[in-house]
């Protein structure tokens, strides 16, 4: 047998039961052949795969209400991009981010670009920064945020 002949079949898993019409668990994971597939894409209500979209979506990319990957874009969604109302990751969009670089209306980041920002270097109209500190960025992140280190 040569190694053409020997092909990798990635995890392919559905549940029978069914929620609105999606199955509740559908795992999707790697190559399939019989399909032409080289990634998985699983969709469902809890979707898992190389490419995932569901009510909760886990993959190297996720669509999803609470997506979780390397790209993520969600509700809620947590990656190395994370792209949504509430978005965590590397680099962060969304209504909220949070994340290394975030870009939103509220931003907390390492780098933050929003309209309130707070981060070591943070850019827009209300600023909490190693060199800027605006009274109306204070008491929001004070009020909204008490964990965060605001003197």
């Amino acid at each position: 047998m040569n190694i053409q002949q020997k092909i990798y079949r990635g995890i392919r898993k559905r549940s029978p039961k069914t929620l609105c019409g999606l199955p509740l668990v559908d795992i999707a994971i790697g190559p399939d052949p019989e399909k032409g597939e080289m990634r998985g894409h699983a969709h469902g209500v809890i979707a898992i795969g190389d490419i995932a979209k569901g009510w909760i979506a886990i993959g190297g990319v996720a669509r999803g209400g609470v997506a979780l990957g390397g790209v993520a874009a969600g509700i809620i969604a947590f990656g190395g991009l994370g792209v949504g109302i509430v978005s965590f990751g590397g680099l962060a969009l969304g209504l909220l981010a949070l994340g290394g670089g975030a870009i939103g209306v509220v931003a907390i980041g390492g780098g933050a670009v929003g309209y309130y920002a707070f981060g070591g270097a943070a850019f827009e109209k209300y600023v909490v920064s190693a060199m800027q500190r605006s009274p109306e960025a204070v008491e929001f992140f004070k009020h909204w945020f008490p964990f965060l280190p605001i003197r």
